[in-house]
């Protein structure tokens, strides 16, 4: 994984490290995907307070995601906790959501709705935002970007991902009545698989150059 600490220097390698940040996140919280999850969270629902829920967990997702980005690496230290070993560690739960996704099946490491949302009157930050849109893996990813961000601009620039990712999540929130009906299940299976390979080849990445940080530790 190319490290951040070239920000600034080569604008090239800035970009991409950004488009990598971006496309694991959007692979993790896969706004298309979760579409029908948000449909049965929300199931009864007038589409006003659809629009209220879809906002609630967009606006908890950024801020949960934000506050990763600015504390995460000091929570780590807290606990003596390695960024290595936490990219070990999250490029194997990320794995677990990519096998999921390859199937085409909610993962596990989500919340299963169908229990618990019938008793939430506003379910956008429980179980929307936390945990299911920025569960383990988005949290893992999001410390693991941001340990290298070691100046004002390179954290703007993954607040500023953060920030249109979850515009993203709430857009595909909006539409996710019109979607699923234009999509169908077949389309929206297409969609959550493609987003799986990239997820799992991200995933396989970040194992292996926390794997190797351990091994010469």
């Amino acid at each position: 994984m190319t490290e951040f600490a070239s920000w600034g220097k080569d604008p090239h390698v800035e970009w991409s490290d950004l488009v990598r940040f971006f496309a694991a996140l959007f692979a993790i919280m896969n706004p298309i995907g979760n579409m029908p999850i948000f449909l049965s969270v929300t199931d009864g629902k007038s589409p006003g307070e659809r629009s209220g829920i879809a906002l609630v967990a967009a606006i908890s997702v950024a801020a949960i995601l934000v506050a990763c980005v600015l504390f995460g690496t000091q929570f780590l230290a807290a606990f003596g906790i390695s960024v290595a070993g936490l990219r070990t560690a999250g490029g194997l739960i990320i794995l677990s959501i990519a096998y999921s996704l390859l199937h085409a099946k909610p993962s596990g490491m989500h919340h299963d709705p169908g229990s618990e949302s019938a008793a939430q009157p506003n379910p956008g930050i429980y179980p929307l935002a936390m945990p299911l849109l920025a569960g383990p893996g988005a949290i893992a990813t999001v410390i693991v970007f941001a340990h290298n961000a070691h100046d004002g601009v390179a954290y703007g620039e993954l607040i500023g991902v953060v920030v249109v990712m979850a515009v993203l999540l709430f857009v595909g929130m909006r539409l996710a009545v019109p979607a699923s009906k234009l999509l169908g299940q077949s389309g929206m299976n297409i969609v959550t698989r493609v987003m799986g390979i990239i997820l799992a080849a991200i995933a396989v990445e970040m194992v292996f150059a926390g794997a190797r940080v351990l091994a010469h530790s």
